[in-house]
């Protein structure tokens, strides 16, 4: 399984960026469940984003809700991370993450792939 990660740039607070996450797998991607993740330069790995292999199921983070949307488009094999309203705190290098499970996971030490990153950097 592989995944890359891209969408990341340099935007103002307040706007818009969407994160692709497209996954390369042998089996059904319906049959994995795909997280989101951050790391601020200093700071932990932190949860953002998550979707269930059918994309019925999903869970954020408090700091993103209502702000954020992950979707999937199980054809493509990608999943998207739509950033909205975005604040100087939403800096960090994104992950996307997989597993092979029926629901969306928010523990990263559960995740068995994970891509490269792509930075998104908000200014004030």
């Amino acid at each position: 399984v592989q995944l890359q990660a891209s969408g990341g740039g340099l935007v103002q607070a307040g706007s818009s960026l969407r994160l692709s996450c497209a996954v390369s797998v042998r089996s059904t991607f319906s049959r994995y469940s795909v997280g989101w993740f951050r790391q601020a330069p200093g700071k932990d790995r932190e949860f953002v984003a998550a979707i269930a292999g059918s994309g019925d199921s999903t869970h954020y983070t408090d700091s993103v809700t209502g702000r954020f949307t992950i979707s999937r488009d199980n054809a493509k094999n990608t999943v998207y991370l739509q950033m909205d309203s975005l604040k100087p705190e939403d800096t960090a290098v994104y992950y996307c993450a997989a597993k092979r499970a029926l629901v969306a996971i928010t523990s990263w030490d559960e995740y068995d792939y994970w891509g490269q990153g792509t930075k998104v950097t908000v200014s004030s």
